[in-house]
């Protein structure tokens, strides 16, 4: 396995990164404090042609592979953490649905405009009591004709209430149990009976809406259903697995994030007449939050390389996912340490660091869900 970027995946990451140093870093905490969708952030990576990274140029997509992709998106994250769920949840599972699971005439209405930034992305699969287990689910779409009414509710959609197209999961045979999902495109503005009843205000996360969803007689025409009536647990998993990698990638930008802020922080900051980066305990806080977020790159970078293999990579994402969140979590618990007193107020970004990475321990597989992910694996 050569992880050993090549010239143009170089290239690309440093113009990611030079934007985010340039555009997102200044404007991070602001969003941070207004909660507010970073539109003109949006439109500009639009413009960059970032809003479709791997997808197919034919379909307006940039053609990048999964490990350029993954790399770009922990650039984002590592200037704001809701910037980088916004485009995972538009790209990684939105538009990951329309490409692996639509037809032609589907990936040419819906996908395009995704990939091309005109529109943005939502995943519509949680609710309030299903979110692991998904066949619980509660939202039906009666077939009526060649249409489908859906009914019910979601919860927890990020993007939600600005999206343009939302892929939505529901009931169509609810005695089937998980083969009686399927899944469907809604259009927010076109389609009657689509109603957001609100958006989440979370620990962290901030500038990407979370919200719940009700759909009250939506319907949709038979041609905005995605594959076979009955499949859409399985494309919810499939999706979901490859989603894993870009969470893990939204992982290593925020302990990257705070592994910087930190370094430079110690520094400058003097004790007992000296930088508190010459105190070895500071020194031995800092390597192994370098060790950590260099060792959740690699197992995101091994997960992508099996999956553009073709290979099963189950295990693979779902160990960078859950590795990559932890230390998040740990790498930027530690930043508030060496911070001090500093680190616990909105003076400096280490606290943000934080709120924003403990989101990454819940969405798409918490930890728990992940951790059996792997041992069945294991035993198969």
């Amino acid at each position: 396995m050569d992880f050993a970027f090549s010239a143009e995946q170089k290239q690309i990451t440093e113009m990611v990164a030079e934007f985010v140093d340039e555009e997102v870093v200044p404007h991070a905490a602001e969003i941070d404090k207004t909660d507010e969708f970073p539109t003109e952030i949006v439109d500009e990576l639009a413009e960059l042609g970032l809003m479709g990274m791997p997808f197919p140029e034919e379909y307006g997509g940039a053609g990048l592979d999964y490990h350029a992709y993954p790399a770009a998106l922990s650039e984002i994250a590592r200037g704001s953490g809701g910037l980088g769920t916004i485009l995972a949840a538009h790209i990684s599972l939105a538009g990951n649905m329309l490409y692996q699971f639509g037809d032609e005439e589907q990936k040419q209405e819906y996908l395009t405009p995704l990939a091309q930034g005109e529109d943005i992305g939502a995943f519509a699969l949680s609710e309030a009591g299903a979110g692991s287990d998904v066949p619980a689910m509660g939202t039906t779409a009666e077939r009526d004709g060649d249409e489908y009414v859906i009914n019910g509710g979601k919860l927890w959609i990020s993007n939600g209430s600005v999206a343009d197209t939302i892929t939505v999961f529901a009931m169509t045979d609810p005695d089937a149990g998980n083969k009686g999902i399927s899944s469907f495109v809604v259009r927010p503005e076109e389609d009657d009976g689509f109603i957001v009843e609100g958006t989440e205000d979370k620990l962290g996360d901030k500038g990407c809406p979370t919200a719940e969803l009700r759909f009250d007689d939506v319907r949709v025409h038979e041609s905005r259903r995605l594959g076979d009536e009955g499949r859409g647990f399985v494309q919810a998993l499939k999706t979901l697995n490859g989603g894993r990698i870009t969470i893990a990638a939204r992982s290593v930008g925020i302990a990257q994030a705070a592994l910087d802020e930190a370094t430079e922080y110690a520094q400058q900051r003097e004790q007992f007449g000296s930088p508190i980066s010459e105190f070895q305990a500071i020194q031995h806080k800092l390597a192994d939050m370098d060790t950590k977020t260099r060792a959740a790159r690699l197992l995101m970078h091994s997960a992508a390389d099996k999956k553009m293999r073709g290979e099963n990579f189950i295990k693979e994402a779902a160990q960078a996912k859950l590795y990559a969140s932890e230390i998040s979590r740990e790498v930027a618990n530690e930043g508030i340490q060496i911070h001090g007193g500093y680190g616990y107020t909105k003076d400096f970004p280490a606290e943000r660091f934080y709120r924003d990475a403990k989101l990454n321990e819940i969405y798409e597989g918490t930890s728990e869900v992940l951790r059996n992910t792997i041992a069945n694996e294991l035993f198969d």
